[in-house]
């Protein structure tokens, strides 16, 4: 079978890769001059710096997997996480159960109660029978009104804007699920990875297997059509930098690109269609400071203040030693984005200078003389809207068109995007492809 894959993320990789293993032939396309998507990286100080923060999990088995099988499992590091909360002004420590007791934003019988909850979340085995609640429902009913405005309120305003009432409890029990998993104790501390020599070596891997077992993957070059006869895939037309068009035949395509963009490449039925197009997503935004002096011993500050135009400061040198960097302090400063915010229409400069007196309130001695290079990356789509009974408006990884596939980031739930899921679906998927053409 010949195959093309639409998309050079980790997903795309993935897939392309147990295409290749499996004896197909494989062709695939990325429009970025760079592989890995969200994964990507580029250079910092000698060092290889994702443009969007990125670890792992110890239940990401699948990703954990896959680099045993490509003989990079050593390159895996895992450290405890330091993990801390900003709000009123101050830091709180917010890793263990211990934390939790000395949140004093809230009464001690409402962090009881939070420490209540979470048991019970954890114990919740079928995430579908929450199915028809919302993670702001659920919080208020449950964990109660001063530990949803304290707590849960900020975190979801912060991530799903105008959306945070909308947003299905199962999303929110999967966040609960990923981190007690990556603790080696129900009251140890989480415990989170990063692949040292960053993302990069994964996707080289990758790109390096698929080619030495005879397939392509060609960056800089997009998919302008998907074509098709009969209702059936016939190939693709690409289109390279300067906009020369060339026409490719294949057997079968798999599409790992947001869903809504797949009705711009090849016409689907009605209902199809409507299920690829009303999906809405959020965009991301990171601000990467690279400094000469850490912000803070936190690694994974969640930020409640309202007044503080980012979700999180993440400081990617309390994970990863500095000296990787050339002994530079490396942060991010990321929020998720909704199509209509104004930050999409500012310049870096302008972004950059927004967030200044932000850093202060978070560490007062902080100083533009710590920064000596800054760098923004922006994502249109890096975040589905997960409603209630998302899992009713999914659209089915094999489209009606004979022949064509999509693995987007939309379909993975209720785990939510990540590298892991991500390479898992790629995996799933030309699996599935691969059983149908036998």
């Amino acid at each position: 079978m010949k195959v093309g894959v639409i998309g050079g993320g980790v997903g795309g990789l993935a897939a392309g890769y147990e295409f290749a293993k499996a004896g197909h032939t494989v062709e695939l396309f990325e429009r970025a001059p760079f592989l890995g998507g969200l994964a990507s990286t580029f250079d910092v100080g000698g060092g290889r710096l994702e443009r969007f923060y990125h670890h792992l999990f110890l239940s990401d088995v699948t990703i954990i997997g896959l680099l045993d099988e490509l003989g990079l499992k050593d390159r895996l590091i895992w450290e405890d996480s330091k993990v801390g909360y900003f709000t009123h002004g101050r830091i709180y420590p917010f890793a263990t159960a211990t934390d939790l007791l000395r949140f004093n934003p809230v009464s001690f019988i409402d962090r009881i109660r939070m420490g209540l909850v979470t048991l019970y979340i954890q114990r919740i085995k079928n995430w579908k029978r929450l199915e028809d609640t919302t993670a702001a429902a659920f919080m208020r009913k449950w964990a109660g009104r001063r530990n949803y405005e304290e707590i849960w309120e900020p975190l979801l305003r912060g991530k799903f804007g105008r959306y945070a009432e909308q947003i299905a409890m199962p999303w929110m029990w999967s966040k609960f699920a990923t981190r007690v998993a990556s603790r080696k104790s129900l009251l140890g501390r989480e415990q989170l990875g990063y692949i040292e020599g960053s993302w990069q070596v994964l996707i080289d891997a990758l790109e390096q297997r698929i080619t030495e077992m005879g397939s392509e993957v060609r960056t800089g070059v997009g998919v302008s059509r998907i074509e098709t006869t009969d209702n059936h895939v016939t190939g693709l037309t690409i289109a390279d930098s300067d906009g020369t068009e060339e026409k490719r035949d294949y057997d079968a395509v798999l599409a790992t690109v947001p869903s809504f963009l797949l009705p711009r490449l090849v016409d689907l039925p009605e209902d199809y269609l409507s299920k690829v197009s009303t999906i809405d997503y959020e965009g991301a935004i990171a601000v990467i400071w690279v400094m000469n002096r850490s912000l803070s011993p936190i690694y994974w500050l969640n930020i409640a203040d309202a007044d503080i135009p980012f979700l999180l400061a993440l400081e990617q040198t309390n994970l990863v030693p500095p000296s990787v960097y050339g002994g530079k302090h490396i942060l991010y400063t990321a929020d998720y984005v909704t199509p209509d915010d104004h930050r999409w229409g500012l310049s870096d400069d302008e972004l950059i200078e927004s967030y200044v007196e932000h850093l202060r309130k978070i560490n007062p001695e902080f100083d533009l003389s710590w920064v000596e290079r800054t760098y923004v990356h922006r994502e249109g789509a890096a975040q589905p809207i997960m409603t209630t009974h998302f899992s009713d408006k999914i659209p089915p990884n094999k489209t009606p068109v004979d022949g064509l596939w999509l693995a987007a980031m939309s379909q993975i739930y209720p785990e939510d995007r990540g590298t892991n899921y991500s390479i898992r679906q790629g995996q799933d998927v030309a699996r599935a492809m691969m059983a149908e053409a036998d």
